[in-house]
C-alpha cells in the first residue's frame, strides 16, 4: 500500500527537474524544528541549516520561511549565512532578502482586546501557563503538562474567550501545545496567495511551488495552494489534511530538502 500523496511526489520531482523557477516554503516549529517546552529554545534539527544554506544559493529558487512566530522570536533561532525571506505571525509580518520589514496593521478594537487577553496571564500561570506575546497575537502554552491540566487551561480560557466582542476581530486558534488568540486578518493562506501572484507575475511561463507544514494553521497554506503546487504535512502521526503528501519529521523532512537540491542542480532545461 502506498503512503499518502506517493504519487504525488513522484510527479512532483518530475516537474521540479524541468521547472525554470521554483519556490520552497517553509514552517518552523514542527516542521524545521521540534517541539520544545520554551519556545526559544527550539532549534533546527541538526542538518537544517546546512541544507537552507545551500538552498538559498540556487539562482532560480526562493527559499521562504512561513512561520506563526513573531519575526523578533524567529531570526534568533536560525543561523543562516545569507539572508532568507521570512513571514511571521501567520502572515501579518514580511521580511525581505534586503532586511526591510513590514506589518499590518491592528485595528484600536483588537487591540484594546488582546490588552485584556493580557491580562488574563496570572490565572492562567497559576493553572501552568504560559503567555507568548506576539505583535498581534497573544498565545498560550501547556505543552509538557499533564493532560488534565491541559484540558483545565483550555476550559479556562475558552470561558474567558466567551466574554469577548466578536466585532473586536480576536480569533481562536488552537496549536499543538496551547491555544493562540489573533487578531484576523491575516493567515497562511494569506501568504500562499501572495506568493502565488509574484511568481506569477515574474514567471509568466511557469513556476513550481511547494509547501510544507505540520501544525492546522498550516491547513490555511494547504488549502490555499491546492493544485497550483505539492502541499506536504510534515508530522508523525498522520492525520486528516488538505495536503497531498506526507513526510514523518526529521528524517524524511530533511531527504526531502535534500532530494530538492539534487533535482535542482541536475535539472533539465
Amino acid at each position: 500500500m502506498q503512503r499518502p500523496g506517493s504519487a504525488s511526489l513522484d510527479a512532483f520531482w518530475e516537474q521540479l527537474a524541468t521547472a525554470g523557477n521554483a519556490a520552497l516554503l517553509l514552517d518552523y516549529d514542527g516542521t524545521l524544528a521540534p517541539f520544545h517546552n520554551d519556545p526559544a529554545q527550539a532549534y533546527p534539527y541538526p542538518g537544517v541549516e546546512t541544507l537552507l544554506d545551500h538552498l538559498n544559493r540556487l539562482a532560480s529558487d526562493r527559499v521562504i520561511i512561513v512561520s506563526g512566530r513573531a519575526l523578533d522570536h524567529l531570526r534568533p533561532l536560525l543561523k543562516l549565512h545569507r539572508p532568507v525571506e521570512m513571514w511571521g505571525s501567520h502572515g501579518r509580518e514580511r521580511q525581505r532578502l534586503d532586511g526591510t520589514c513590514q506589518a499590518l496593521p491592528i485595528p484600536p478594537q483588537t487591540r484594546q482586546a488582546l490588552t485584556t487577553v493580557e491580562s488574563w496571564q496570572p490565572a492562567i500561570q497559576a493553572l501552568g501557563g504560559r503567555l507568548e506575546r506576539k505583535p498581534s497575537s497573544l498565545a498560550f502554552h501547556w505543552r509538557g503538562l499533564p493532560e488534565a491540566r491541559c484540558a483545565r487551561l483550555r476550559e479556562e480560557l475558552q470561558d474567558r474567550f466567551a466574554g469577548i466582542d466578536a466585532s473586536a476581530g480576536l480569533l481562536w486558534h488552537e496549536f499543538n501545545g496551547g491555544i493562540e488568540l489573533r487578531a484576523a486578518g491575516a493567515d497562511k493562506g494569506q501568504v500562499i496567495r501572495q506568493i502565488l501572484a509574484e511568481q506569477d507575475a515574474s514567471f509568466p511561463a511557469g513556476h513550481t511551488l511547494a509547501y510544507l507544514g505540520d501544525d492546522h494553521t498550516d491547513e490555511d497554506a494547504f488549502e490555499a495552494l491546492a493544485d497550483r503546487g505539492l502541499g506536504i504535512l510534515v508530522r508523525d502521526p498522520w492525520r486528516p489534511t488538505a495536503a497531498r503528501h506526507w513526510l514523518r519529521p526529521p528524517e524524511e523532512m530533511l531527504q526531502f530538502l535534500e532530494q530538492w537540491l539534487r533535482v535542482r542542480n541536475t535539472r533539465r532545461s
